[in-house]
């Protein structure tokens, strides 16, 4: 191609030789929303020398006709949706200096042959999935780089030596990988090193001593979430130009270095490791700060940092904007030194061992957005000042020894989203000026106290309220009727208080409601027939009042499960599960019949065990007591269990016996010696802190309480009370499935030597079919229907037998039926139901109702998952692609093969001969194929069904009943056809 004889600026983008008249030498059109593909015409631009497409949304490959272009310098092609193979004859372009395909979609291997670029400076490869080893040998040839860029792809396996023949490297930049093992020495010898980042992988081993001393140009070291251990080098503290230090996420112990010499330092992350330990040198590490004059962020929590706070606090430079020092040993007051901490945003200390009183000299950090002092020995008031800390958004002085009054001044903090003060010995009104905090949207926690007086009628201006809770207090009165403006409120906790008066029928006006506790104080009047409508209701509790009436049985109270009405004596209907007596019941003076007398021994007995239970289940949700632990059985196995049965049984919560991080919890593995029989457990430990997380706990519980089916995990039982350190404590213990998780088998990661796990096709159909019989029994089959509403591979569990188990009910929401038995009956807004991205169906998103065809959506993403193996997640799906159009297009353009995951196209040779683990001599090669047709049919109709389920219209979505009717009827057509032979493992 040569240009024309128009003026070069006629051509927006591209340059022309002034040596070689006609020449292009440079096209440059980076962020022009091209799209379609690069033609491998350009191959022909034979004088070019900068190639820059970066930012645009090219796809399919890089074509390798940009090989021939030897005097090309620059190709830059990052930040576009490129697949396929970095073509190998790239090595034909010799003069290349910078060449960046960063953030595309290519897969496969480093080239070996890009060794032979002699002249390449800068290698941008991150963001991609390419796989296999990380450093080719032949890499080690390229003396000239300075950039080695490769965050964020696949690479596996071990870091090779040849590294540290990259003499010139300044950026080496490989975190986010699966990559093992130990680091070579001669990477820490690389002097020229300004950025070094191993971080987010599975590397072990200790951190070479010298490496301060070796590095001495280091700017940016991260080393986060590995399994490093031993000391952190002493030599870091000679690391004079290092800003960014991250350490966090590993097992690191003993004495964090000092780093005097460190002047320029900005970002600290050393928190979640082993630091620290009671020695007297705990804290020179903070006395080595005041010069840092730039530094900005301080993370230092979850470690073992033991000392005075003001031996901390009066070493940190005034810079400082995020202090975060939670889960330590920390003691002492708060000292007056803080105001000097003029830039202050964020200070975290909850869980450590504070004293005294909260100074009033915090009220000059005006900067102060973030106060987290919970969990402490805090003592005194709590200072008027704070309210002049107008950008506060979250306060939390809960579970201290505070006392006196809450300040009216804290209504000056508009900003606040989220306030605590649960948990204290607070005592008087609450304040009216709190009801004016129109801001808050998170929570309002003030229970455990001893407030008194009424609640306040302004309370109704908390429109934007989540979460209140003023249970455990000495509040009287009645409850106001504005509560009912609180339209966004999910969570009211009234319980234990001095309330009296009528239930205020504004309260059905909750629409968003999920649990609702009034029980022990001293209401009366009629029962709120009213709440009938509130539909997302998981729990509601107004036992031990005076309430009495006819309690309904329709909407919320059809499912008596979801309510407990013990210790009000004057009520009658309900569902028979309540076991009241009916409304119109009137005692005959005649004598009773034989008959008559048995119905009423086997009713009164009815009711004991019925109180017995619920007196149970209230256990587990609104015990706060201190000083013991509570345990409550469930499911078919009488296994009661506290605290430190689970504690013994998973090794103290050990790192080691941790499976599973979900969004409300954690996951241990466990071994339960009860009565010398030891068994394998699973134990699901919800975290508390986390908003939701109590409410994920009461709602698993009740979706499991009452379905039994193969393919859900069993429950064994339930533990709620409270721990070592006098916290609140609820886990579900389940029984232990060996394989793991069905994302563990599709995701595989390298670990060691052991080779990658994978699932055959017969497995991966099985379990597909597990699933969706599971789905069909909680939506059609268990009484009151159940949807999931998190369906997604990590919460289908594979036992010895690879059988599928559905997993986690923490967002499982309860329907209730219709006239129609075919239909399902509507709920309110679903907005706060999140679900996980990528599985959770559009509608959710734009606020629809909670639907059958919601858990529809998500399975047929499953599915498509199950058999292309790519997550709905990957960074290929861009641009309006995702796994539905990715499927749905190579199905209507017959190219499975390209959609399918690799590991089954080696399985199944499709259209060819089947893959059959023995095929008789009498099989002819017609007959192979004829089968491996067949084989490729069903495929076709198992992703057919994953592309109708997903797609984004409901009504287009087919039921549950009807894709396991057609799985099943797959599977039997492939029995018969192969009955004597093997397919997959069949």
């Amino acid at each position: 191609m040569i240009c024309s004889s128009s003026p070069s600026w006629w051509w927006y983008g591209v340059s022309c030789s002034h040596k070689q008249i006609g020449r292009v030498t440079v096209l440059e059109l980076p962020s022009k929303k091209l799209s379609g593909s690069i033609s491998p015409h350009i191959g022909n631009l034979s004088f070019l020398q900068r190639l820059l497409l970066s930012n645009n949304s090219l796809i399919e490959g890089i074509p390798p006709e940009i090989g021939r272009l030897n005097r090309l310098q620059h190709l830059i092609l990052q930040d576009n949706l490129l697949g396929g193979l970095i073509p190998s004859n790239i090595s034909g372009c010799s003069a290349l200096t910078l060449f960046y395909v960063g953030n595309n979609e290519l897969v496969g291997r480093i080239p070996w042959q890009l060794g032979s670029l002699q002249k390449l400076q800068d290698l941008w490869i991150n963001s991609n999935n390419l796989t296999g080893t990380i450093i080719p040998h032949s890499l080690g040839n390229l003396s000239s780089l300075r950039v080695f860029y490769a965050a964020e792809n696949r690479f596996s396996g071990g870091i090779r030596d040849v590294l540290g023949q990259m003499t010139s490297l300044e950026e080496l930049i490989v975190a986010s990988n699966n990559l093992s093992g130990e680091i070579p020495d001669s990477v820490f010898n690389l002097s020229s090193l300004t950025i070094l980042s191993f971080g987010v992988n599975k590397l072990h081993d200790n951190l070479p001593r010298e490496m301060g001393l070796s590095l001495p140009n280091l700017v940016h070291l991260d080393m986060a979430e590995n399994q490093f251990s031993g000391s952190i080098p002493a030599s870091l503290s000679n690391a004079s130009n290092l800003v960014i230090l991250q350490l966090q996420f590993n097992n690191f112990t003993g004495r964090m270095p000092g780093m005097e010499s460190s002047h320029k330092l900005s970002r600290i992350y050393i928190y979640q490791n082993s630091l620290g330990g009671g020695k007297a040198d705990d804290l020179s590490f903070f006395s080595s700060l005041p010069n840092a004059t730039s530094l900005v962020q301080l993370f230092v929590h979850v470690n073992h940092f033991e000392g005075n706070l003001s031996e901390v606090i009066g070493s940190l430079p005034t810079s400082l904007e995020m202090l975060s020092l939670y889960r330590n040993r920390f003691s002492g007051r708060i000292p007056s030194a803080i105001q000097n901490l003029v830039n202050l945003q964020v200070l975290d200390a909850h869980k450590n061992d504070l004293s005294g009183e909260i100074p009033s000299i915090i009220g000059k950090m005006g900067n102060l957005q973030y106060i987290d002092l919970s969990s402490n020995n805090i003592a005194g008031n709590i200072p008027s000042a704070i309210g002049k800390l107008t950008r506060l958004y979250r306060l939390d002085l809960g579970d201290n020894r505070l006392q006196g009054e809450i300040p009216a001044a804290i209504g000056n903090c508009t900003s606040l989203i989220g306030l605590s003060f649960s948990q204290n010995n607070l005592s008087g009104n609450i304040p009216s000026q709190l009801m004016g905090l129109s801001s808050l949207s998170l929570h309002m926690l003030l229970s455990h106290n001893r407030l008194s007086g009424t609640i306040p009628i302004s309370i109704g201006s908390l429109t934007n309220l989540g979460e209140l809770d003023l249970s455990h207090n000495m509040l009287s009165g009645e409850i106001p009727a504005s509560l009912g403006s609180c339209a966004k409120l999910e969570m009211l906790s009234l319980q234990s208080n001095l309330l009296q008066g009528t239930i205020p029928s504004s309260l059905s006006s909750l629409r968003s409601i999920k649990l609702l506790d009034i029980s022990s104080n001293n209401l009366s009047g009629q029962f709120p027939k009213s709440f009938e409508g509130m539909k997302l209701l998981q729990l509601l509790n107004l036992s031990y009042n005076n309430i009495e009436g006819e309690v309904p049985s329709n909407g919320v109270f059809r499912n008596g499960s979801m309510i407990s009405i013990v210790g009000n004596g004057k009520l009658c209907g309900g569902v028979i599960e309540l076991n009241l007596p009916p409304c119109n019941f009137k005692q005959k003076k005649k004598a009773f019949s034989h008959k008559l007398i048995i119905k009423i021994v086997i009713s009164t007995v009815s009711s004991v065990l019925l109180l017995a239970f619920v007196g149970s289940w209230l256990l587990i949700f609104w015990n706060k007591k201190r000083g013991k632990h509570e345990t409550v059985s469930a499911g078919d196995s009488q296994l009661p269990l506290s605290y430190r049965d689970l504690y013994k049984a998973t090794n103290g919560f050990s790192r080691e016996n941790l499976v599973g991080v979900g969004s409300f919890g954690s996951v241990y593995k466990g071994l339960l010696d009860k009565n010398g029989i030891a068994t394998t457990i699973a134990v699901k430990v919800f975290n508390l802190q986390r908003r939701g997380g109590s409410k994920s706990f009461m709602a698993e519980c009740a979706a499991l309480k009452n379905i039994r089916h193969k393919n859900l995990v069993r429950i064994l039982t339930v533990c709620s009370g409270i721990d070592d350190q006098m916290n609140d404590f609820k886990a579900l213990v389940y029984e232990y499935l060996a394989n793991g998780s069905l994302e563990d088998w599709l995701h595989p990661v390298a670990d060691g030597n052991e080779p990658l796990r994978s699932l055959n096709f017969l497995q991966r159909l099985n379990v597909v079919i597990d699933v969706a019989t599971a789905v069909d029994y909680i939506h059609h089959q268990c009484g009151t229907p159940i949807v999931h509403c998190d369906l997604k591979p990590s919460n289908v569990l594979l036992n010895e037998d690879m059988t599928g188990h559905v997993n986690d009910f923490g967002l499982a929401r309860f329907l209730q039926p219709t006239g129609d038995s075919s239909s399902i009956g509507q709920m309110s807004s679903t907005i706060g139901i999140k679900g996980t991205i990528g599985y959770a169906p559009p509608e959710y998103g734009m606020g629809n109702e909670v639907s059958k065809q919601g858990d529809v959506y998500s399975y047929g993403v499953l599915l498509c998952e199950v058999f292309t193996g790519k997550r709905p997640t990957d960074v290929m799906f861009k641009g309006g692609m995702n796994i539905h159009t990715f499927v749905r297009t190579a199905l209507s353009e017959k190219l499975m093969a390209q959609v399918l995951d690799p590991v089954l196209i080696n399985e199944l040779p499709l259209g060819q001969a089947t893959p059959f683990d023995a095929i008789s001599s009498s099989n002819t090669q017609e007959t192979k194929k004829k089968k491996g047709k067949i084989l490729e049919e069903v495929l076709i109709s198992i992703l057919e069904i994953g592309v109708v389920c997903s797609s984004d219209s409901p009504n287009e979505r087919i039921s549950i009943g009807e894709i396991v009717t057609r799985l099943v009827s797959m599977k039997n057509l492939l029995h018969d056809k192969f009955a004597q032979r093997q397919i997959g493992g069949m």
